[in-house]
């Protein structure tokens, strides 16, 4: 059963969302010890509640042993007050100021992803304009080349992918005790970000990894290791999130022609519209925690020191607390999803994926006109089952020639 829920996941989790809500919302597999939350009250709870669900990932694999807190931990692995110090420490570098000041760039690099495609009428969406801009607007900010977006990719995708060892029996868990300890930005990226943070260290630039350096609180600055891992972190998080969130988007609106005519007419509507594109097909499904002691959910007990999938995806389809939870509707208000998480971890980079989408959705309706899927039938849903999209969206429009001046 475990395996048809993951290949269901990947495609179209919805139906099985629902019948979980209705028939087992807090579902265990006790195989794997692992343990599923798909109402959006436990789903919030799971992922709010960091006393009885911790972050600590390392939990999953030192099963009762004490664990150092205060060392060889990661901004989303590691639960107050650690958390709280980390967090704070790197909010000093990525303010909503700093955010807010992209925009200008943001669209320019969108022009520039269209400028090359736009006069030949057709593209792979994903390929050409929701992978690259966020990978090219988060290097911008980092400091690091653009270029190298062949080989960010290589990395972004590795670490989404890991995130598939979830699914794994706990003897088997017990057997990556090493492996628990590595930072994100272990290995390649590791030595890659390394490099580059030891010359920020002797010349500061204007870039992201230097603000992070010098970021300091009551006396405290980033270690090496907290440096690594948020580095490798943005890298990740800050593309894999917004390329799908932004062809999730254009899927939804070629799905429903009434709402892609709609935001065109009045691009007013663009950022309700983004917050139900979230909602409905959330780019990322679930998040991962750990019990730490016993405690209830959903009406079950759940031991501690078990592996707990809090399953954003169908807590944002919930009918309790969303109407026509089924129904893309642009106009929903409220709209509390939750595709940015909740509580303490909720996501840093959530205006900054926000910003990115209502950018780059505007220009790419501007440009593009009658905008359509090139050809039918089913697209290939993205690597990891942790997040909801696909690997490639080929569309057309009407193209307009290329002024020549002479």
């Amino acid at each position: 059963m475990l395996n048809r829920f993951i290949t269901m996941q990947r495609r179209n989790p919805y139906p099985l969302y629902w019948l979980l809500r209705r028939v087992q919302p807090v579902l265990h597999f006790s195989r794997y010890d692992l343990w599923f939350a798909t109402r959006y009250d436990d789903v919030k709870k799971v992922l709010a509640d960091y006393e009885h669900f911790s972050s600590d990932f390392r939990r999953a694999f030192r099963p009762g042993e004490e664990l150092d807190q205060s060392s060889k931990v990661s901004l989303i692995a590691s639960d107050p007050p650690v958390h709280t110090k980390l967090r704070g420490l790197m909010t000093k570098a990525f303010t909503p100021k700093a955010v807010a000041s992209l925009e200008g760039r943001i669209g320019e690099l969108t022009h520039e992803l269209l400028d090359q495609v736009d006069a030949v009428g057709q593209m792979d969406l994903v390929q050409e304009l929701a992978y690259p801009l966020p990978v090219m607007v988060i290097a911008e900010m980092l400091g690091v080349p653009a270029a190298d977006r062949g080989q960010f990719k290589v990395w972004s995708d590795a670490v989404v992918r890991s995130a598939d060892d979830i699914f794994s029996t706990a003897q088997d868990a017990q057997g990556n005790r090493e492996g628990s300890d590595a930072p994100l930005g272990a290995g390649e990226m590791g030595r890659y970000f390394a490099e580059i943070i030891k010359q920020r260290r002797a010349v500061p630039q204007n870039d992201l990894i230097s603000g992070l350096v010098a970021a300091e609180m009551d006396g405290e600055k980033l270690s090496e290791w907290d440096l690594l891992d948020f580095c490798s972190l943005l890298l990740v998080a800050g593309n894999v999130t917004t390329t799908n969130l932004i062809s999730n988007a254009v899927l939804l609106f070629l799905q429903h022609r009434d709402a892609l005519e709609a935001v065109r007419e009045n691009p007013a509507l663009l950022p309700d519209a983004i917050e139900e594109v979230l909602r409905f097909r959330s780019p990322v499904q679930f998040m991962f925690r750990i019990s730490s002691a016993e405690t209830e959910l959903g009406g079950r007990i759940v031991p501690p020191e078990q592996r707990v999938i809090a399953l954003i995806g169908s807590a944002n389809r919930d009918e309790s607390q969303f109407e026509h939870a089924n129904r893309f509707d642009i106009s929903r208000k409220p709209n509390r999803h939750i595709a940015f998480g909740q509580g303490v971890h909720y996501c840093l980079g959530a205006p900054l994926a926000r910003l990115e989408a209502r950018v780059a959705l505007n220009i790419l309706l501007e440009r593009l006109p009658n905008l359509a899927r090139s050809r039918s039938g089913a697209l290939p849903p993205t690597d990891g089952v942790i997040l909801h999209g696909v690997k490639n969206l080929p569309v057309r429009w009407d193209a307009r020639p290329k002024v020549v001046t002479v």
